[in-house]
């Protein structure tokens, strides 16, 4: 019977958790730096914004809300000819990466949005009185006063990001999940599924830990 205390098991387990890490680091990047300036752009356009567009907002704002309601291991199977286009393959590591970010990003701009409607409308206000720009208000009153929501959200993706990541792994994706599927399930080894559940509860929690920790810090500037 197969160990999961075996040297060679405990390669894979390594192995396996550096492609999740990898792949969720990327894709969170990723769909980070799509989905910040999208999140700045609906709460801009949004009525009463200081920069209203009704037409732009409900646009961009439709298109989001139609990614983030397609269940994640359906996008993953409907953008198998954007990712084979992206990185000349379906499967792997590196496939993965592409549905994740896309996954992400609307996510991140609707977190994005709500963190910076957060921020006291009276601040922006007294910014406007004082002459400042459009870009100026935005990384000088709307991000720093926003950055405790942002950092809470960006941890919830990263968060998100790992479950989605397992799902990936059932598709061939790699990572913990797919060495849970693989040794777990289709090879009958409960005690590899359970670890890979362990190390996955571990891991989310020291990522919602240290963003809980980081959120408290930056509110208490």
């Amino acid at each position: 019977m197969t160990s999961v205390f075996t040297p060679q098991m405990l390669d894979l387990f390594l192995s396996s958790f550096t492609q999740t890490l990898f792949m969720v680091g990327v894709s969170w990047g990723i769909g980070s730096v799509i989905g910040l300036p999208l999140g700045v752009l609906l709460y801009l356009t949004s009525k009463g914004g200081i920069l209203q567009n009704m037409a732009l907002n409900q646009s961009v704002g439709t298109v989001v809300n139609a990614v983030r309601s397609v269940p994640f291991i359906i996008l993953l199977v409907a953008v198998i000819p954007f990712t084979r286009f992206v990185v000349g393959t379906s499967i792997g590591t590196a496939a993965a990466i592409v549905p994740l970010a896309i996954a992400a990003a609307p996510f991140v701009a609707r977190l994005m949005e709500n963190a910076l409607r957060e921020v006291d409308s009276g601040l922006i206000e007294a910014a406007q009185a004082m002459g400042a720009t459009t870009p100026q208000i935005i990384f000088k009153f709307l991000l720093p006063e926003a950055l405790p929501g942002i950092v809470a959200g960006l941890t919830v993706t990263f968060v998100s990001l790992v479950s989605y990541s397992a799902m990936a792994g059932a598709v061939g994706g790699g990572g913990l999940g797919d060495l849970g599927i693989r040794y777990g399930y289709q090879r009958f080894l409960p005690e590899v599924m359970l670890a890979v559940v362990l190390i996955l509860i571990v891991f989310v929690q020291f990522i919602q830990t240290f963003g809980d920790w980081l959120v408290r810090r930056l509110s208490h500037r």
